[in-house]
């Protein structure tokens, strides 16, 4: 369609259809690219009467982000799991991901050439953000990469790793053992097991639980964005999540 003949009503019929395959989230960022053309077309084409006719349709509400940390005990339980299910550098990848707030594109492409374990930093020459970044290591996370059994062939970290899809069936099936392993301790007490322990976990959520215990060390804003890249201060809230006990104790 022309952009001139491009009318409100166009947009909320795009953004209905959109709506049965793509999340909020997707077709905000849709109608936000839409937007800025419109914004280039009246600055910069000569194009100063059109309207902008995104900004007529009512826009979809982003959902909350997710609030999962990981409970008490469920993360040496993951990576005893992980072990025992014999995935290759799963148990690693898992800490370097609680460790750095990367996210899990970030940590199957790099490289031992970007890893400088005698200054404990992680450069990530590409990120989603479209910069390159540095990321600090802790000892524990420089360990963990120590421990990653390293090919001479093989330039990625995470080489045994070659997609998300294979991790997040390994990281399903580390999440099923180590329940059952936790099950069948409540079972031995005589204890009712807590249903949403060891569920509903996501690999993903480890980036929340790494930027929110970045704040919990005591770093400020800008550090943490610095190693987490995110670029605005209303991101970085949503993968924020500290705990009220932990505020409490600061406050006694």
């Amino acid at each position: 369609m022309p952009l001139a003949s491009i009318r409100g009503s166009d947009i909320a019929n795009y953004r209905d259809k959109r709506s049965t395959t793509v999340s909020a989230s997707s077709i905000l960022n849709e109608l936000a690219v839409l937007s800025h053309l419109f914004t280039i077309a009246r600055k910069e084409w000569g194009m100063e009467h059109l309207e902008n006719p995104v900004l007529l349709a009512r826009k979809p509400k982003r959902p909350a982000g997710r609030d999962r940390r990981l409970m008490d005990g469920e993360e040496q339980r993951l990576l005893d799991a992980c072990e025992k299910s014999q995935s290759v550098a799963l148990a690693q990848l898992v800490i370097v991901a609680v460790e750095t707030a990367m996210r899990l594109g970030e940590l199957l492409s790099l490289t031992w050439d970007n890893i400088d374990l005698k200054r404990r930093v992680a450069m990530l020459p590409d990120t989603k953000n479209g910069d390159a970044r540095l990321v600090p290591l802790s000892s524990r996370a420089a360990n963990a990469l120590q421990a990653v059994s390293r090919h001479i062939q093989d330039k990625r970290v995470f080489w045994n790793w070659q997609a998300s899809d294979s991790v997040r069936h390994g990281w399903q099936r580390a999440i099923q053992l180590a329940r059952s392993q936790y099950e069948k301790e409540c079972l031995e007490l005589a204890a009712e097991p807590d249903a949403d322990y060891l569920t509903g976990l996501r690999f993903h959520d480890l980036r929340h639980e790494a930027t929110s215990r970045l704040f919990e060390l005591g770093f400020n804003p800008m550090e943490v964005a610095a190693i987490t890249g995110h670029k605005t201060l209303q991101m970085l809230k949503r993968y924020t999540h500290l705990r009220a006990e932990d505020l409490a104790k600061r406050l006694a």
